[in-house]
This record gives structure tokens, C-alpha cells and sequence, in this order.
């Protein structure tokens, strides 16, 4: 029995990366191309996904989502990459809903999961970082003060990515100073704002951050917005926990885009290395230049199998801290150095833009950066798992 429900989830799993190779089909190399030099956002292909139902992968079933396995959403992300597309554009449509579905009132998932799942709303905007606390987000400064049934909102966000495409942010504000709360993490409170609502008055306004990528990245600045009480999620001054729970599944998911660009890269660089004739031979017969792919193949591999790890743990409700972090570090490393090598491989052709790798090479550099950069997960693995003093 337990064999026959692994192969139906391995067939429902192939089933799934063949559906997606097929959708991202339609999305060519040139049409990524277009988008990057006019830094323009994917809408159709956004639309194609959310069609299809793969950006509602994690939401239940009861709530109108697909209620895929964590490791059937990161299938679905890795071959995004893989593919040569860019899942960026909308991968926190994934994740960031996890605070509303873990914390949120019953009401507050009645109201917003639905029309998320159906592709209704748009939820890809997460507001945490400040230009002042970087990833400190113990130190955050904007402010939420309750005055009546509403929260005054004030502050600023930077590197908010997609909030001029999203309907909803996930926004973290103080709602507590921090020399009052009663803890180190309390104080914190998580709203889902209404940027239908926000961008049609005058407390948010939203400056595009021009990037080495397209990524949609922005910076936001609050002036007494006025969001509803009832878009508070959970307790007020327990935020900082529920954006903890839903970071995992964040690097998880991130780190199998990771592991679809190295896959990307790998494939790439293995096709050109066969094809590509130099004083009478192939070059990919020369040690010189299979050994760097090879190097790149292995490390990719032993990455792939800690997102499995991180993903299978996680749908085991084990705390995953630990490998979902690992997973982010290693995949990130994996994707880098296999962008690298086929730049290398390709000599000059790598720079060419109709080849696709000087897009793929910067877009995939972004994530030994964000969402959390390699220093801080080697901080957390040197504290939380081996025991060493907290640096500082």
C-alpha cells in the first residue's frame, strides 16, 4: 500500500512538471527579453499560471485552492526556472497567503482565500524591510496606532517587490514602541492592506526601484493610511512570530528556483559544450571544460536532494528551520557557480542577449542576496544549530 501511494504521488508529480514544461513553452526566451528591456511585468504569463491553478498550489482545497505537498510546489517552481522563465514575478503569490491561512480569523480566510485561489486578487507584495533596519526586523520603524476601529499606518518600506502588481500587501508594523513591549519580538503586528483601496488615497505612495534585474522592486512610503482593524491577522503584537512561520516555506520554494536555474545553466552549458567546434573538436571533449560542468552538475545535485529534505520535513509538520535555510544556502550557491561556468563555457556568446544566460545570470545572483542573504543563514546555522555565540 505505502508503494502504491508513493508511485501515484510520483506520477501525479511527473504529471505536474510536464504541465508546467508545457505552459512555460509558450513563454519563449524572446518574450522574457522583451519584458527585461522594458522592464516590464509578465502579466500574460502571470495569468497563464494562475489559469492553470499552480499559483494556488499550498491553498486547501476548501478555500478553492489545488492543496498540492510543499514538494509539489516546489516541482512546480523549479521547472519554472528550468524552463528559462522567471517565477519571481509572482512566487510570493505562493507563500505569502501561508500567514493568512495559518493565523488568520476564519472570516479573514473566508473573505480573502477564495478570491486569491481563483486569481481574483493578487497577493505578491510582502512590506518588511526599512531602508534603517536592513534585515533587522526587530528594528523596524513603521508605526500602526489604533484609533478606532482603524490603524493609523506611517513609515516606509524599500525592496517591496510587486506592489504596483499586487491587490494586497502583507504589511509589518510597530503597533507597540519597543522599549514597552514586553518582549524582544513582541510589539510586531502583520495587516493585509488593500492597495486598491491604499493607492486611491494619499497615504501610500510607491517608488519603482530600478534594478540589475526585472524584478518589480519598490519603495513605499506610508502618510497616515488608515487600514481597517479587521485586516489586523492574529494577535496584535504577535507578528513577528507569524512571518517566522511562513519563512521557511518562502526558502524552501525560493530554493527550488534555485535549483531549476542551476538545472537551466547546466543544460545550457552541456548543449553548447557538445556543439560548439574549436580546433577540429568539440569543446566539451577538453577536461578544461567538462570538469567545470560536472563540478556544477554534483553540487546542484546535492542541493536538490536538502530542498527534498526541507520540503519533506515540512509537510511532516517537523520543525524545518534548519534544512529550509540550508536548502536556500546551498541552492543559491548551486545556481551561482553553474551561471557562472556557463558565461564561461559560452565565452563571449554567454554576453550575447539572444542567448538568454546574461538575463538568467543576473536574475539568478539575486538570491545569494534576498530574501536573506548566505551571511545570515550561516549566522543562524552557527547559533540555532551548532551552539556558537550569538554575533553580533
Amino acid at each position: 500500500m505505502a508503494e502504491d501511494n508513493a508511485q501515484d504521488a510520483s506520477d501525479e508529480l511527473a504529471q505536474i512538471r510536464e504541465s508546467v514544461r508545457a505552459l512555460c513553452a509558450r513563454f519563449p526566451g524572446e518574450y522574457w527579453r522583451t519584458l527585461d528591456r522594458e522592464r516590464a511585468y509578465p502579466t500574460e504569463f502571470v495569468g497563464a499560471l494562475t489559469d492553470a491553478g499552480f499559483l494556488a498550489a499550498l491553498i486547501p482545497e476548501e478555500y478553492g485552492g489545488s492543496g498540492l505537498t510543499m514538494t509539489a510546489a516546489a516541482a512546480i517552481m523549479e521547472e519554472i526556472q528550468a524552463s528559462g522563465c522567471n517565477g519571481a514575478a509572482c512566487h510570493a503569490q505562493m507563500y505569502t497567503m501561508g500567514t493568512v491561512l495559518r493565523h488568520g480569523s476564519a472570516a479573514q480566510k473566508a473573505r480573502w482565500l477564495p478570491q486569491i485561489a481563483a486569481g481574483k486578487l493578487r497577493l505578491q507584495a510582502f512590506g518588511v524591510t526599512e531602508p534603517t533596519s536592513g534585515s533587522d526586523t526587530l528594528n523596524l520603524r513603521t508605526t500602526a496606532v489604533r484609533e478606532g476601529d482603524h490603524y493609523i499606518i506611517n513609515g516606509q518600506k524599500i525592496w517591496t517587490s510587486r506592489a504596483e502588481h499586487s491587490d494586497l500587501l502583507l504589511l509589518i508594523a510597530r503597533t507597540t514602541p519597543r522599549e514597552q513591549a514586553k518582549t524582544r519580538t513582541g510589539g510586531l503586528s502583520v495587516f493585509l492592506v488593500d492597495m486598491r483601496l491604499a493607492q486611491g488615497s494619499t497615504g501610500i505612495s510607491i517608488n519603482p526601484i530600478r534594478t540589475m534585474m526585472n524584478h518589480a522592486t519598490t519603495e513605499l512610503f506610508f502618510d497616515d493610511l488608515r487600514v481597517p482593524a479587521e485586516n489586523l491577522i492574529g494577535e496584535e503584537g504577535q507578528g513577528f512570530r507569524y512571518i517566522l512561520s511562513g519563512m521557511n516555506a518562502e526558502r524552501i520554494l525560493i530554493a527550488a528556483e534555485c535549483i531549476g536555474d542551476a538545472k537551466w545553466f547546466i543544460a545550457k552549458a552541456t548543449g553548447y559544450a557538445k556543439e560548439r567546434t574549436v580546433f577540429g573538436r568539440p569543446i566539451g571533449q577538453n577536461q578544461g571544460v567538462q570538469f567545470p560542468i560536472a563540478r556544477c552538475y554534483a553540487q546542484m545535485r546535492a542541493a536538490e536532494l536538502m530542498v527534498r529534505e526541507a520540503a519533506s520535513l515540512y509537510e511532516a509538520g517537523r520543525d524545518c528551520g534548519a534544512e529550509a535555510n540550508m536548502a536556500k544556502l546551498l541552492a543559491a550557491d548551486a545556481s551561482w557557480a553553474a551561471a557562472d561556468m556557463c558565461l564561461q563555457t559560452h565565452g563571449g556568446f554567454g554576453f550575447a542577449e539572444e542567448f538568454d544566460i546574461e538575463r538568467k545570470f543576473r536574475e539568478t545572483r539575486l538570491y545569494l542576496t534576498a530574501p536573506i542573504s548566505t551571511n545570515l543563514i550561516l549566522s543562524y546555522l552557527a547559533e540555532h544549530v551548532l551552539g556558537l555565540p550569538r554575533s553580533y
